[in-house]
């Protein structure tokens, strides 16, 4: 578009120098020249606004000269730009040179008399058409500012939205089921203690019921802290790892952790997603895997980061077992952030999980 515009504006520039009669003097190809220049440098306006200004403002005063009754149209698209850009100072100092050094052109031309050559210079460059320029490209710009603002402002209130709504959600699954799911696990846990105290074989039943409590506590404490979490406080991420495999290796399961690669700025998103995955996975290996060892392997690669967890479980090849909440969770953090995860037992038994997290489509 930009080069659209430069390209006729020259050639309007060119057919206007071609067409009007002009004074003969030594300058006459130097003129032709200066015409096409002056409407080819507006193509950098964007880029340049300043430059273009400087260059389109020395050819009209440059074909002025050289005897040619050409308005500085280039000039006007000139000045469009730089005050669009905000450069206004720069822009008013340089009309006024150019108001000031066009009657001298065209007074140094010979075209015509002191009052002829005033009245020229002032029909090839108006002040209202100036003017005109001037205000449209600022006018331009305020919009842009305003529209930016606006946008802005915007995304502030529906952040600002999202957090109260967060925090309100956060509230009513605390009122309404932290205290029923504490008084079923409480109960669980008493009927267990009083059935093994009087000797009594506890119930299969009860104690699912007991190890279900437990769970759902712990994911509803785990729900309501990420709800929570409102940005102050730093979420967990790649540097609370270590202190994942330290408490794994509390619990009895030999853990291991090998990092790969050249430490890189890692998105907080992605930070977060490897944190939990590897925290499900080694939750999941202490509770279903039947496992003794567990490697927790984190590799940086160009443009990705490489989370896997491999333990030495039950699981057998050709064995899939049934995705529980926590793979479905980590699927759906893996694909949120356009990666790709893989879960499934691992041919010399045992299981894997693997994910690959990019690091440059993150939101």
């Amino acid at each position: 578009m930009d080069w659209s515009i430069a390209v006729c504006v020259a050639a309007a520039l060119l057919v206007t120098g071609l067409s009007a009669q002009h004074q003969a003097t030594g300058l006459d190809l130097l003129g032709y020249p200066l015409l096409v220049a002056g409407g080819l440098a507006l193509a950098a306006g964007r880029r340049a606004p300043v430059p273009v200004l400087i260059v389109t403002g020395l050819c009209a005063v440059g074909y002025q000269a050289a005897g040619f009754d050409v308005p500085a149209v280039a000039y006007l698209f000139a000045v469009y730009a730089a005050m669009r850009a905000g450069h206004r100072v720069v822009t008013v100092v340089a009309s006024v040179a150019m108001l000031a050094a066009l009657p001298l052109a065209a007074l140094a031309s010979g075209l015509h008399d002191t009052g002829a050559a005033l009245a020229q210079a002032r029909g090839a460059l108006e002040l209202a058409w100036l003017i005109a320029a001037g205000s449209a490209g600022e006018a331009l710009r305020q919009a842009e500012r305003r529209a930016e603002e606006a946008e802005r402002t915007r995304e502030e209130v529906a952040r600002r939205r999202a957090d109260e709504e967060r925090l309100h959600i956060a509230r009513e699954l605390h009122d309404s089921l932290t205290h029923h799911i504490s008084i079923i696990k409480v109960q669980a846990e008493v009927a267990v203690h009083v059935a093994r105290k009087r000797g009594e074989q506890v119930p299969e039943a009860l104690l699912a019921i007991r190890e279900a409590g437990r769970e759902a506590a712990r994911e509803l404490r785990a729900t309501l802290e990420a709800l929570r979490d409102d940005g102050e406080n730093p979420a967990c991420g790649l540097d609370h790892v270590p202190e994942l495999v330290r408490r794994a290796r509390t619990t009895g399961l030999d853990t291991t952790l090998t990092i790969e690669g050249d430490r890189q700025d890692v998105p907080a998103a992605v930070s977060r997603t490897a944190y939990r995955i590897v925290q499900e996975s080694l939750t999941n290996v202490a509770r279903h895997a039947s496992a003794t060892t567990a490697k927790v392997q984190i590799g940086y690669r160009p443009g990705a980061l490489v989370v896997t967890v491999d333990d030495d479980g039950k699981a057998t090849p050709g064995t899939m077992p049934v995705p529980g909440v926590g793979l479905l969770g980590m699927r759906e953090r893996v694909t949120a952030l356009g990666g790709r995860l893989r879960a499934e037992p691992r041919s010399e038994g045992g299981f894997t999980v693997h994910a690959e997290l990019p690091l440059d489509r993150t939101p």
